[in-house]
């Protein structure tokens, strides 16, 4: 079997190549640079709790060894605090890496993976699609084709994957614009991210409604400001300029400062009319740009990844599963397009003039509650997708019942005790490739599992686990939330729950892993198959 073909060695490229070479699925990454990236404080990434903990898994690095996670958040309006979080040690704070560091050490875990090779100074120029497989062909000194079982072009905005495909990519220009510095310097208020609206003071140049400072190790910080509507420059002086009267504005007096890297951020808000064509799949900036608002593209453009790769291994593995591997699309590009709705609807209130402040008491203190939803993901600007309408989901099940969370949704992270009797996180084991069948057993931690592995109900749930249509891996949990005693979790590699069951139900439970592997294969999805690369090579 050929290798999957990624195209483009950002961090969504190389989580990707990452993600399938744990489920044993090789992998060729074919990178137009030279294999580094430029240092940039100026361009970084927020990752939630979700995307961290897959950068660690993939990595086997603490994500919070590569940037800082942030200690709080703080909300002001003018000299006013309008709203304050604080994050203890164990909860799940923001992350903020600065981007050439994540992609640095992504690329040193694909390095260190044989089933990862990547291809520097390789530059798709050309690719074709049949039935069994995709050939692509990159320019240099000596041309090469590559051939592969499928192809995801993880690209960027001008991606060449989604121009070959003819694929469209509607959207919104230039939606915001921000003037970006890195500096170090000490703030009042050590490891807090701050939004400030209507800063009081006066500023040169274009007027400013709002600044967002965000941490990184070592003292350094990013500090954004949003620009108005337009094409004003951005010069090195007037930002110079910015960056004092903003320092002066939040201390007594200019602190000492370095000026580390300064920049323009401008974001767009494209969704591609497609994500699938034949053996060829889009992924992060390829698929959409999304950025307003606080919202972070590369969470989504990482969950792509964690959704895309188990659904590929099933079929590098066993066999094309169309029904599978058409949901990477349903699901992806549902909550997507559900976030840029979002975004676009709330973008008259938040950053119009009056909006609904003029109306409606307490509305100010309402926008900084969602524009910190943004920032913190959370609420319907930032918190994870749940995919409720997938059509993975199984139907009529007689012993589901509900919990702290809906199906389709990310589950908690609480511990569990794996097969060999350790005891590990829930998150701790996605990723896999197998399916995670989670029984809820108050009392079980206390005991060793040679005691309780052969008592009440689970032998018969093992044996159920056994006789499932895909590998499945048998945990047991104290507690989950919501959830009663002796209910049973069907979660799916990538994290997201199936359904929740009251007691071992093994008819109930085979029936959901067939659903959720995209049900039974039929004869005439190889048909299908056939008729999609077809199209898309014409």
């Amino acid at each position: 079997m050929d290798p999957v073909i990624v195209v483009g060695a950002g961090p969504v490229g190389l989580t990707l190549a990452l993600a399938l070479a744990r489920q044993e699925v090789p992998s060729v990454v074919l990178d137009e640079g030279p294999g580094a990236d430029e240092p940039r404080l100026a361009r970084t990434v927020v990752l939630r709790e979700d995307t961290a903990a897959l950068l660690e898994r993939l990595t086997a690095m603490p994500a919070g060894v590569l940037g800082a996670r942030w200690s709080g958040w703080r909300s002001m309006r003018r000299r006013q605090v309008v709203g304050e979080t604080d994050f203890e040690r164990d909860d799940p704070a923001p992350l903020h890496i600065a981007q050439h560091v994540l992609t640095g050490a992504l690329r040193a875990a694909a390095a260190a993976e044989p089933l990862v090779r990547v291809a520097v100074g390789s530059r798709l120029d050309s690719l074709e699609q049949e039935r069994s497989g995709v050939t692509a062909h990159t320019r240099g000194p000596d041309g090469t084709w590559w051939r592969g079982s499928y192809l995801v072009g993880c690209d960027g905005p001008r991606s060449t994957v989604r121009k070959l495909q003819d694929i469209r990519f509607p959207g919104r220009t230039a939606v915001e614009r921000h003037a970006v510095a890195a500096l170090r310097v000490e703030l009042p208020w050590e490891g807090r991210a701050l939004l400030h609206r209507t800063p009081p003071w006066r500023t040169s140049g274009p007027p400013c409604s709002e600044i967002t400072a965000r941490p990184l190790p070592d003292n350094v910080w990013r500090l954004d400001w949003l620009l108005p509507p337009g094409k004003e420059l951005v010069t090195p002086d007037l930002l110079v300029t910015r960056v004092r009267e903003t320092l002066a504005g939040w201390t007594s007096g200019v602190p000492a400062y370095d000026l580390l890297d300064t920049g323009v951020h401008t974001v767009h808000h494209r969704l591609a009319r497609r994500w699938r064509a034949g053996r060829v799949f889009l992924a992060g900036d390829a698929a959409h740009l999304l950025g307003a608002l606080g919202t972070q593209g590369l969470d989504e453009g990482l969950r792509d990844a964690d959704n895309l790769a188990w659904k590929l291994a099933v079929a590098w593995h066993h066999g094309p599963h169309e029904a599978l591997l058409d949901s990477y699309q349903t699901e992806r590009r549902a909550v997507v397009a559900a976030r840029l709705r979002a975004a676009d609807q709330l973008l008259p209130v938040l950053r119009g003039g009056g909006g609904l402040r003029a109306y409606v008491p307490g509305a100010t203190r309402g926008q900084d509650a969602l524009l910190a939803d943004g920032h913190l993901g959370s609420g319907a600007l930032g918190e994870p997708g749940a995919y409720t309408t997938s059509p993975l989901a199984p139907r009529y099940l007689e012993g589901e019942i509900p919990v702290g969370t809906e199906p389709g949704a990310p589950v908690a992270d609480v511990r569990v005790t794996a097969e060999d009797g350790s005891f590990v996180r829930l998150r701790d084991r996605l990723g896999r490739g197998a399916l995670l069948v989670v029984l809820i057993a108050p009392g079980t931690g206390v005991w060793d599992r040679k005691h309780w592995m052969s008592a009440g109900v689970m032998p018969r749930l093992a044996a159920a686990v056994t006789a499932l249509p895909h590998r499945a891996e048998l945990l047991v949990a104290e507690e989950y939330p919501g959830a009663p005693a002796h209910s049973v979790l069907l979660v799916r590699p990538d994290g997201h729950l199936v359904t929740a069951l009251s007691g071992v139900r093994p008819a109930d439970l085979y029936a959901a892993a067939e659903a959720t592997l995209g049900g039974a294969e039929r004869p005439e999805d190889a048909v299908k198959e056939e008729a999609q690369a077809g199209s898309a090579a014409r």
